[in-house]
């Protein structure tokens, strides 16, 4: 199965060549605000990929700066017609496991953010034992998770689950200038972040195959 990874799109999905894949999946930050005009767009986007066969299946998650989906869940869930959305929550899907979880540490006060760790744990011990593919907004600490001031930001309560679950794969983005794959005890991590620092959408798509 390949399955095609992007996230930190910010309204420029349009700019992206998305590989023919069964899979896409989104980890998040689809628009610049929340706006439900961007999110429409993005769903038109959507089902023109399936229309046309690109893919098969598309799974999404928010980040940080989609805020309808933390400020008005309902609305922001209608106008995805075109994908499964994932908030704490998860599908099986021809055979693979997949939950998706928006959360990361406090971040200039957007949305999805908690203040501490323990918050953070309550949320990511959620993820299922046997799952095989995590979408998490935000990065495990010490992993794809650098800032340009070389800071890692990521949560040490989500590696820590990640460590107990032992996914095949877990996609993220978030930082942007951490975009890149590694692959660390049997886990391949991926920070699919489209948009790079200065949010042009110059990062490719990752594409793997299961």
């Amino acid at each position: 199965m390949k399955i095609c990874c992007i996230s930190d799109t910010h309204e420029r999905h349009e700019s992206l060549e998305i590989p023919k894949a069964d899979l896409l999946l989104h980890a998040g930050d689809i628009t610049g605000r929340g706006s439900p005009t961007a999110l429409s767009k993005f769903n038109e986007w959507c089902r023109s990929l399936l229309d046309r066969g690109v893919v098969r299946k598309i799974i999404t998650i928010a980040g940080n700066h989609d805020f309808l989906f933390e400020d008005n869940a309902e609305q922001a869930r209608s106008l995805l017609t075109a994908s499964t959305y994932l908030q704490d929550s998860g599908i099986e899907w021809e055979g693979l496991r997949i939950w998706g979880t928006p959360w990361q540490p406090w971040f200039f006060d957007w949305a999805f953010n908690l203040k501490t760790e323990e918050e953070l744990d309550q949320k990511f011990q959620q993820i299922p034992a046997g799952t095989q593919i995590l979408i998490s907004h935000g990065p495990p600490k010490g992993i794809l998770d650098r800032t340009a001031r070389r800071e890692h930001v990521g949560s040490q309560a989500l590696l820590g689950r990640i460590r107990e679950v032992k996914p095949r794969i877990v996609i993220f983005g978030h930082i942007h200038e951490a975009y890149g794959m590694i692959e660390e005890h049997g886990t391949i991590f991926m920070n699919a972040s489209s948009c790079d620092l200065g949010y042009r959408p110059i990062n490719k798509p990752v594409l793997v195959e299961l």
